[in-house]
Formats: structure tokens, sequence, C-alpha cells
């Protein structure tokens, strides 16, 4: 007699092998270890070119407004240009990866940043060069964003390794930039042109590793995917058939997480913190007597603080089950720092220097904790995007609001004042975002 038995149902949860693009990328004959090294690759190219366009012309800045004839009022907008466009264009980056692919987006980013980097010193207007300015930090935004997608794809096991070594080669970019823009510029002729020019080259480079990840829109290979298997048997018909099929996520509601509201708000206190730094420290080291040569290097030391510890703390936030206590350490070395600042600036320039470098190191911290805040590549994404472009909202009246103190109060009393009421937040709001939990669970409440 043929009867049809009941079908029984099984749900597991297990990593699957490699998948294939669907549309027949490059990928499908890659070698794995050959894709990963490529992403790597990647990563630390795009990295070292997240800040240059930035601190490139901080170093030329009154050769740009001389040679463009720039107001002293629209040159101080420039402080405000990159933060205020890495909100507006990063919180694009999650849907234009889910269209086109997190490697193409990065792709198309670093192409950005060329094109604007080699076009904006010939301009030949004020308008043209802020337009220019624009594209490569749009470029920056999107890449910005979606360097911890990224990383929580290919890496999920190596988040904080990863994310370390990013945000040291973004720190190497960063100092590097200011510290040679000069000198490469002297040796190019004098010509500020061919000195902010030269860095379109590097940008270049980037573009190459990310090419045959263009057409890659799936799961990276060392990503496991939730799938669910349904085991159905029919009498008489043969073995048991299987069945797969991608459990979906319900979408996500980002705002209704707390967690993601403080990783936001700490992500936006640490940006002033750093715009401030790289805006002004040098004027108040030379206010105070110390020479402008000196208040270079002091701020080149700052800077470079991040190199080594980019790498060494996002290794040490994945092993600890509450971020809070970096929190705090990297706090109170920036309240001594600003205290430092406001009582002995030069004599103690130095020890000032260093541990302003190290509070500046929140940074890092902070695109770790976004990719521990996360279960899912899809959690990662719209999380980094919420929390970074918030967050840049934020700190855009940071270095203004130092500017205006300090020119209607004729000292840096006020503005190191402002410096240290802002780093408590600061503090306080990282303890929150370091808490272990996740911004899914906190969004399905």
């Amino acid at each position: 007699m043929m009867g049809v038995m009941a079908s029984e149902e099984t749900r597991t949860v297990k990593p699957t092998a490699a998948p294939t693009p669907p549309d027949g990328g490059p990928l499908a004959a890659a070698p794995r270890a050959w894709a990963v090294r490529l992403v790597v690759v990647g990563i630390v190219l795009s990295a070292l070119n997240l800040r240059p366009a930035i601190t490139s012309l901080g170093a030329l800045l009154e050769e740009v407004r001389d040679g463009l004839g720039m107001s002293g009022s629209v040159a101080g907008l420039l402080t405000s240009v990159p933060p205020l466009c890495f909100a507006v264009f990063g919180v694009t980056a999650p849907r234009l990866a889910r269209r086109f692919g997190a490697g193409a987006v990065v792709c198309a980013g670093m192409v950005a940043i060329t094109t604007g980097l080699l076009i904006r010193p010939y301009t030949g207007s004020t308008a043209g060069f802020l337009a220019a300015s624009a594209l490569a930090l749009m470029g920056i935004a999107v890449s910005n964003v979606l360097m911890p997608v990224i990383v929580k794809r290919w890496f999920p096991d190596r988040v904080g390794s990863m994310t370390g070594l990013y945000s040291m080669a973004l720190a190497l970019g960063t100092s590097a930039a200011a510290a040679v823009t000069v000198p490469v510029t002297e040796a190019l002729g004098g010509s500020w042109q061919s000195g902010l020019t030269v860095w379109a080259v590097l940008a270049a480079a980037a573009v190459v590793p990310w090419i045959p990840l263009v057409r890659d829109r799936g799961p990276a290979p060392t990503e496991p995917k939730v799938v669910q298997n349904v085991h159905t048997r029919v009498e008489g018909a043969g073995p048991v058939r299987h069945v797969h099929a991608r459990q979906e996520h319900p979408p996500l509601r980002i705002t209704r997480s707390r967690t993601a509201w403080a990783l936001a708000v700490f992500f936006g206190l640490q940006a002033t913190a750093a715009y401030i730094t790289m805006g002004w420290m040098a004027q108040i080291f030379r206010d105070a007597g110390v020479p402008a040569s000196t208040a270079g290097l002091l701020l080149a030391v700052t800077m470079v603080m991040g190199v080594p510890l980019a790498f060494v703390i996002p290794r040490v936030a994945t092993r600890l089950p509450h971020q809070g206590p970096i929190v705090i350490a990297l706090g109170v070395c920036g309240l001594a720092g600003y205290a430092g600042l406001y009582l002995a600036p030069a004599s103690g320039a130095w020890a000032w220097a260093v541990l302003l470098g190290i509070s500046n190191c929140a940074f890092p911290l902070a695109l770790t904790m976004v990719g521990m805040r996360a279960r899912t590549g899809a959690g990662v994404a719209q999380l980094s995007a919420f929390a970074q472009s918030t967050g840049y909202l934020i700190s855009i009246p940071g270095p203004l609001l130092v500017g205006v103190l300090y020119q209607h109060s004729g000292g840096w009393g006020l503005p190191i004042a402002l410096m240290i009421g802002l780093m408590l937040p600061q503090m306080a709001v990282g303890v929150l975002a370091g808490r272990d939990r996740t911004v899914e669970e906190e969004a399905a409440r």
C-alpha cells in the first residue's frame, strides 16, 4: 500500500562551504587564500587613503588660501567640511552596498578620492576646489562606513586584529600626509598644486585590489550563513531530499537601540576631540611660546601615537566582555593632556602631546565596538552608517566653537575648558556602548 508519511522538519545552523558568486565573478575560480590576501591588501591601501585628503590640505592651507584668494571665513569652514561630508554621504553606504556589493562601492570610493585629489588643485577657483574636495570626501565617507562591514564579513573571527590593522594604516596615512606634504612640495619645486596632487597616486593604487571584487556580491568565503534545512521523506520515493532556504532576518530598527545611540554619541565626541586636536593643538603650543617647527612636530607625535596603539587596542577590546575600562583609560589620558595644556603648555609639551595621542585612539576602539555590537553583516552595516553619520554630525560644531571662544576670550582657557567638558560625556556614553549586548537584541525588544 502506497501512502504518504508525515514529513519531519529539523532546523540547524551551520557554516556552508565557500560560495560561488551568482554572476560567476572572478572569485568563483579564485583560490580562497588568494582572495583573502587581496582583501587584506585592499583594506590596508584603502585605510591609508582615508585621511591624506584632509591632513595634506592642512599642511598647505596658507599657500592654498593665497593661491585661490580664499577668505579667512571660507578657510575656517574647511575644517567642518570633512565631518559634514562624512555625515551626508556615509548614510548612503549600506544602501549602495546592498545594491552593488561592498567591494564595488569601496572601489568606486577609491576612484572618487583619486579623481577629487587629482583635479582640485587645478580648478582655479574656491568653489571648484570645494567641489573637488567634496568628491574626494564622498569616497572617503562611504569607505569609512563599509570598512567595518568588510572586516566583519571576511574576518568574523578576527574582528579585533583586522580592525587594528585597518586603524593602524589609517593613522599612518594621517601622520604621513601631515609630515611629508611640505617636504614633498619643496622637492617638486614649491608648487602647492603638485604637493596636493601627489596623494592621488596613492589613492589610485588603492583602486587596484578592489577591481577583482567588484562583481562579488555574495557572502565572503569565511562568513557562516544561517540556513534552515528542511528534511522531507515520501514513502517509496527514495532517499531524504534536502531543501535549503536562507533564513531571513527581520528589518533592524536601529534607532530603537540604546547601544546604537550611545555608540553614535561616543563616535561623535571622539571625532570632535580629534578634529579640535588636528586643527588647533599646534596653535596652542605656538601661543605658549613653542617654535612653529616644534609645534608641528608635537602635532605629528600626537597623530603617530595612533599607529601602534590602533593595532593593540582593538585586539585587547575584543577579548574583554566590556570595553568600558578602555574607554575610561583613554578618557583619563585626555583629561590629563588637556589639564597640562591649561597649566603648563610649554614646559610639559611632549608629555601632553603623547597623552592626547593616546586619548585620540578612541577612534579604533569605536570602530571595533561597531563590529562587536551587531551579530550580522547587515546589522554591522546599519550600525556603522548610523553611528558614523550621526557622530560626524555631532562633531561639526566643535572646531568652529573652539575658534569662536579663542577669538572672543583672547586666550585658551575657555576652549580647553570646553575640551575637558566634552571628555566627560564621551567617557560616560563610551561605557554604555561597551556593554556586552547587540543592537539586534535591543531593537527586537
